[in-house]
């Protein structure tokens, strides 16, 4: 004898299925939550400044930090070197 199959509960039970396998493809397309994402962002945020601030200087060397100024004063010796030899 076949089994009897209560068909609102299977209708309930397709339903649910086709739900969470839309919810499994949507958190795949839209990542974490809000609160999570701007959480990390915080945190990012937050480790980059203190990387800044163990910084000594810029790289490109714009920043008139301790640094650029001791190479401007090296060169600026160097350019008096130069000065005081050819005359």
């Amino acid at each position: 004898m076949a089994e009897i199959v209560n068909l609102r509960r299977a209708r309930k039970a397709k339903a649910r299925s086709e739900r969470e396998a839309a919810a499994a493809e949507n958190r795949i397309l839209h990542g974490l939550p809000g609160a999570v994402r701007s959480a990390e962002a915080a945190r990012r945020e937050r480790a980059d400044q203190v990387l800044d601030g163990h910084r000594l200087a810029e790289a490109g060397g714009s920043e008139d930090g301790p640094s650029s100024r001791r190479t401007d004063a090296i060169e600026d010796a160097g350019s008096r070197r130069d000065t005081e030899s050819s005359s």
